[in-house]
């Protein structure tokens, strides 16, 4: 199934960042860390080398398959059309070109994206710059400071962050974040009210560091735990205020049987981050591994201050309250998650089943479209059209 938001230019990107709690969220630091400090995070000699360097030299490379494209006659009659920007954009995007999926579930470079005509968002983020600077265009990426939508996978649980991308020569058009003569800002599902949200740039070495870091938690996700940990180390060395990448690392140890290195790298994290729920609530577990049962339980009553509903609070007492049987409580409960995370599928699937434990069949069927349509992973989608019949 096509994913109709891929027309729509929104570019987010999920970020799995925590185990059993959550994983890292949080805006990146714009300071450097120490190389001393930064050396005692890392472990080399615990985990042997990887299967495949974990390097992105290639991450924007075009293809021989990628420059044919752009020689093609329908792309230069898109570009001739449309103008540079918007032509590049049509003639990536459009059903009848490249007819590319979403899927949330893998990170690749340009041509990686290009070959297979699949990829999550980030993976759209690079190919699209690829093709961009290929025809002489200037990139600028951008982090969108929107709300986080929460996702889970089995016991991970991840975060999606909005990062966009804006191509000059400045044109402006109907699919335009801003106008006035600004650059072609694309945005694949963009948040509510996006043009007026504040933005940060980041620049490619940011980029890179978030495909390293989610290579490093795709490895982590498929239980190669020593790719999984040189992926986070080549993230951080990149960018060393990348949180995203402290708190994989973080992760990479706990899987490991290394709690005391998780608990290290965990308060590094939350040296840059002090109210960080997601660290908060990771080194917390970490200190209670550890021993520190005092220490974790001021921190888990600081959480409690902080953050009395986090995410999934309301959904796992409406799953307590579906497995009792308590059908309406279990469906307002699942509905006040959907009010506050609309784009979660899980959330959506729930609420759904809530309806049909309840005979509502119409608002169970409208519940189960919506969890349908707001996956971001192509299993999830075709087991939920399968629901639907």
């Amino acid at each position: 199934m096509k994913r109709p938001f891929l027309l729509r230019y929104l570019l987010r990107y999920l970020l799995l960042y925590a185990l059993l709690n959550a994983l890292l969220s949080g805006c990146a630091s714009t300071s450097s860390q120490p190389a001393a400090e930064l050396a005692a995070l890392f472990d080399d000699a615990t985990f042997p080398a990887p299967a495949a360097p974990a390097d992105a030299a290639n991450l924007f490379t075009l293809s021989a398959p990628m420059r044919a494209h752009l020689d093609s006659p329908a792309f230069k009659a898109s570009l001739r059309e449309k103008g540079a920007a918007r032509g590049l954009v049509s003639a990536l995007y459009s059903k009848s070109d490249l007819q590319l999926d979403y899927d949330a579930s893998v990170t690749r470079t340009a041509a990686q994206t290009y070959a297979a005509r699949s990829g999550n968002c980030l993976s759209l983020v690079i190919m699209t710059a690829a093709f961009a600077r290929a025809l002489g265009m200037e990139v600028r990426f951008a982090s969108v400071q929107a709300e986080e939508t929460w996702h889970r996978n089995g016991s991970l649980y991840l975060v999606s962050s909005h990062v966009n991308i804006a191509l000059a020569p400045r044109t402006a058009g109907v699919h335009t974040v801003s106008t006035h003569a600004e650059p072609l800002v694309i945005d694949f599902l963009a948040p509510k009210d996006a043009a007026r949200l504040p933005s940060t740039e980041l620049g490619e070495d940011d980029i890179v560091a978030l495909y390293m870091n989610n290579r490093a938690v795709e490895e982590l996700v498929a239980g190669r735990i020593a790719d999984a940990y040189w992926w986070a180390r080549a993230a951080i060395l990149k960018r060393p205020s990348s949180l995203a990448a402290y708190n994989t690392l973080a992760v990479v140890y706990a899987r490991n049987g290394r709690p005391p290195m998780a608990e290290r790298v965990y308060r590094a994290a939350l040296a840059r981050e002090p109210d960080s729920l997601v660290v908060m609530q990771n080194l917390a577990q970490a200190l209670d591994g550890n021993g520190k049962h005092d220490e974790a339980q001021a921190l888990l009553r600081r959480i409690e201050r902080l953050h009395p509903a986090p995410p999934y609070h309301w959904f796992n007492q409406g799953m307590t309250a579906y497995r009792a049987g308590k059908m309406r409580d279990a469906k307002k409960l699942f509905a006040r998650e959907v009010a506050r995370a609309p784009y979660n599928d899980e959330f959506h699937f729930w609420l759904g089943v809530a309806y049909l434990g309840l005979g509502e069949e119409e608002a169970a069927v409208k519940e189960l479209a919506l969890a349908r349509d707001t996956s971001t992973r192509i299993d999830a989608r075709e087991r939920y059209a399968a629901k639907l019949g």
